[in-house]
């Protein structure tokens, strides 16, 4: 079994109103791929535990652990990571896990990634580690979320540098051209990005959301073999 780690907050960086960028140093954390994820342990006074998963929002630094969380109402460990937690703060860390999940720089294919809401997070993480590893593979984020202010790493997914594309659709308000609504199936479609293309495409968000879009991209032709699909509980956006 992968084992547990001792974590220490170096960092926190405030998202949106209801999310945050944690870096923590992790001795014996190594090897992660961009996609995968990790679990957080809490341990309070009274010695009640309380674990939960979260994506990795960067790869490629051993012994350094980025996540980037939403507060879930009446979360037992969200809240805390979001709202409490400080530089100095220590807390158990167990990954980095799943092995399904994951994109390969070496793989010369166009990427489609679908993002809800906070699913947009091991997304963030291949986009980094495709700019890390300078690869030419073209890039396309589908970001579903209510409103532009709920947008993590607004400034970074602003500019997300050559070869990468960033469609964006609100839910509740207009984004542009396009106005309020759900996800459609023509937000999926772009030059590059067909069926025709084989793309690799990665889809993750609340399982509502998930399931919907996945849908659409095999009404579109995209083969169910090529889409890869994480979620968690949460409503659909």
């Amino acid at each position: 079994m992968t084992p547990w780690h001792v974590g220490t907050v170096v960092g926190t960086k405030d998202l949106t109103p209801a999310s945050r960028t944690l870096v923590l140093a992790v001795p014996g954390f190594s090897g992660a791929r961009p996609g995968q994820h990790v679990d957080v342990r809490l341990t309070a006074p009274d010695g009640y535990q309380a674990s939960r998963s979260y994506s990795l929002a960067a790869t490629g630094q051993d012994e350094r652990v980025e996540l980037a969380v939403a507060v879930v109402p009446d979360g037992e460990v969200s809240p805390y990571l979001v709202e409490v937690a400080r530089p100095g703060d220590a807390m158990e860390v167990r990954g980095p896990l799943g092995g399904h999940f994951v994109w390969d720089p070496a793989s010369p294919a166009p990427v489609l990634l679908v993002a809800g809401g906070s699913g947009v997070v091991p997304l963030v993480a291949m986009l980094r580690a495709r700019a890390a590893a300078d690869v030419a593979a073209p890039f396309r984020l589908v970001l579903s979320v209510r409103t532009a202010a709920d947008v993590m790493f607004s400034d970074e997914l602003a500019a997300p540098g050559d070869g990468v594309t960033v469609h964006r659709v609100l839910t509740r308000e207009a984004a542009g051209a396009r106005p309020a609504g759900r996800l459609a199936a023509a937000d999926l479609a772009a030059p590059g990005f067909g069926p025709d293309d084989a793309p690799d495409v990665f889809v993750c968000g609340p399982t509502g959301f998930v399931e919907h879009a996945s849908s659409l991209l095999t009404g579109l032709g995209h083969p169910a073999a090529r889409i890869r699909t994480e979620r968690f509980g949460g409503t659909a956006r």
